[in-house]
């Protein structure tokens, strides 16, 4: 890889944690042995510092922190129920979180369920009642000077000093965030908060930017009202300059969205706001700031979706077109950039050089639920993963190019639940030249999908290979319920073709109408046989015959195509014989009504199907009674 430099990858399964290891650019990825295995198969959660110095793990039974690269481990913390784990910034100390839960028959019913852990002692240092799943974590400085936890719709500061132990007490609090958001900046201290108020009946949602200590509700840096938000997303860059504000309801009241409405906002630390336009209609898809800080990308819209690259003015600065995506991935220097199309698509992968703004590989990765760049920033992976899926679990290691470098498939009856890169501290790692030189991978032993057309089981046993038969004519001869004989037909179907049957046979109004149809069909066949006769001579005698028969005779076939083509021409239907009352404008009205009560009857239809009528309609459909007694007064008369 570049740099020199091949990172590992740390591995959590059903069966424990494992870390592999590949030792050149395209040698394979293989258990390291100087790893430990962690024989568990309650593993919940894997995590590297963001030095890179630290790999930890939760097996069920204790958190275990190692160091790396010599896989050693070094603190076995007594928390078997920690659910989720996170480094601080400087991977001075390692959060845990585990689901609150009370118990009756403790003298203490509730206790803390947030902990905090000095790395380099294993001694915890802050516990507290945290009962969000979401949102659960500290949020701290880049420096670790301050950290804030959102507990109870209130946030609590915590300043912490150099070489000193974390406090007990906060020092500032910040109420009414109940159902809110915080976030604090990466940037350098004192660092910037965000605090996300929902909004209540009548009042809008607030997302307000203040500079920390300063925290009264007269001394924002930046805010942002918005009505339509039932949560609030705010996404950092690195520099902590801006932060985006995206923004989703639950219900879009438009019904042009399952998953809600989505809006997108930007707030500045000069005090400056904007609402990112987006010039297309549909949903929000994804959003991420470049590592760069300078730009970020949007990818939103109805499929195929839109991406678009915006500057720190919320301008178009470049549109990468129309595909079939819906995630973001920059790498770590900012100079790649990955559109993937996973969950109800089919797996669509797209790399860009931003630096060229040209689009270097394209390549499908079908049932990918997890996608991660390599620190190196040349080489990305993509994981088919539990318990999103249970099948086909495995990973692979693509090149930027599009070539495939590895490709592990994972045992079956076993579940694949995570896979992570190894960090590196900052500076370590230089970036990459990117190169559009193609390389050559390995070829993919996964099963492809079969292009063969789908045949239902019903219907497997009445199509033959090569038949011709259609899937209409089948469907017709296939038995309504699995198991019976093709062509068998129930009780109930065979009193509804009874039924259309006879619906679709012609009614004689008399006898005189019914000798008409039989000598119709005695003319028919006699011109059926002369049809027959003059296709199988020449063409000179077939128009000669056409003639003499206009001549002659009326022709009782109304279509003359079906007589050129030999097919028996339709019987002619008989006239229905209406009598009128001798008065043309009676009979007008009379027209007129029975016109009017025919639409009626069309509405009343649609209304017992529940279609909703304009008014107009309601007051036309209202005015049968009269009509009905207008129409009997003028047959009376």
């Amino acid at each position: 890889m570049a740099n020199g430099i091949s990172p590992a990858l740390a591995i959590r399964s059903s069966t424990g944690v494992e870390v592999w290891k590949s030792d050149a650019f395209r040698a394979p990825f293989v258990p390291d042995s100087g790893f430990a295995r962690d024989e568990s198969k309650l593993c919940r959660a894997i995590v590297y510092s963001p030095n890179g110095r630290f790999l930890a793990w939760a097996n069920g039974t204790t958190v275990q922190i190692c160091t790396v690269p010599d896989w050693k481990v070094v603190h076995k913390l007594p928390r078997p129920k920690a659910f989720y784990l996170k480094f601080s910034p400087g991977s001075t100390y390692l959060m845990t979180w585990e689901p609150y839960t009370e118990n009756p028959k403790d003298e203490v019913k509730e206790k803390p369920n947030l902990f905090l852990y000095d790395v380099a002692s294993g001694k915890e240092v802050y516990s507290i009642i945290q009962k969000r799943h979401a949102d659960w974590q500290m949020h701290w400085a880049a420096d670790e000077s301050l950290a804030a936890v959102l507990v109870g719709g209130e946030v609590l500061f915590y300043e912490v000093k150099p070489k000193a132990d974390f406090p007990t007490k906060p020092t500032k609090r910040l109420g009414g965030a109940r159902n809110g958001g915080v976030s604090v900046s990466p940037g350098p201290s004192p660092p910037y908060v965000a605090f996300y108020v929902p909004g209540t009946k009548g009042a809008p949602s607030m997302c307000r930017l203040f500079r920390y200590p300063n925290l009264e509700a007269n001394q924002p840096i930046a805010s942002k009202s918005f009505f339509q938000a039932d949560k609030v997303e705010m996404l950092w860059n690195q520099k902590g300059t801006g932060v985006l504000l995206l923004t989703s309801t639950d219900v879009d009241q438009t019904g042009q969205s399952y998953y809600g409405k989505q809006a997108l906002h930007f707030m500045t630390v000069k005090g400056d706001s904007f609402a990112v336009q987006l010039n297309t209609e549909g949903s929000l898809h994804a959003v991420a700031w470049s590592p760069r800080s300078t730009e970020f990308c949007v990818v939103y819209g109805f499929m195929p979706a839109k991406a678009t690259l915006y500057n720190l003015k919320c301008d178009v600065v470049f549109e990468f077109g129309t595909g079939n995506r819906n995630s973001i991935y920059y790498n770590e220097f900012g100079n790649l950039l990955v559109f993937g199309g996973f969950g109800n698509l089919t797996g669509y992968v797209e790399v860009w050089d931003l630096n060229k703004k040209k689009q270097i590989a394209e390549l499908k990765a079908p049932d990918t639920t997890l996608l991660e760049w390599s620190p190196v920033g040349d080489v990305f992976l993509t994981a088919t993963t539990a318990p999103r899926l249970r099948m086909s679990n495995g990973f692979k290691i693509w090149h930027h190019t599009g070539a495939l470098l590895h490709e592990t498939h994972w045992p079956e009856k076993q579940e694949l639940l995570e896979v992570v890169w190894q960090k590196y501290a900052p500076g370590v790692l230089k970036e990459n030249t990117v190169s559009n030189e193609k390389i050559e991978g390995i070829a993919s032993k996964t099963p492809q999908a079969s292009k063969q057309k789908y045949v239902p089981p019903g219907m497997r046993n009445s199509i033959s290979a090569g038949s011709g038969e259609t899937a209409s004519s089948a469907a017709s001869a296939r038995a309504p319920i699995p198991g019976l004989p093709p062509g068998y037909r129930s009780s109930v179907q065979q009193a509804k073709d009874k039924k259309q049957k006879n619906k679709n046979k012609p009614k004689a109004n008399d006898g005189t109408a019914g000798q008409a149809n039989q000598n119709n069909k005695t003319a028919n066949g006699t011109q059926n046989n002369r049809a027959a006769s003059a296709g199988n001579g020449a063409s000179t005698g077939t128009n000669q015959e056409k003639k003499s028969r206009s001549k002659t005779a009326p022709n009782p076939n109304p279509n003359p195509a079906q007589e050129e083509n030999g097919s028996p021409p339709a019987a002619p239907k008989p006239a229905a014989t209406q009598k009128g009352s001798g008065d043309p404008e009676k009979d007008k009205k009379i027209k007129s009504i029975n016109k009017k009560l025919k639409d009626i009857k069309l509405l009343k239809e649609k209304n017992e199907r529940g279609e909703k009528l304009e008014q107009t309609q309601i007051i036309k459909m209202n005015s049968e009674a009269e009509l009905i007694k207008e129409l009997k007064a003028l047959k009376t008369s």
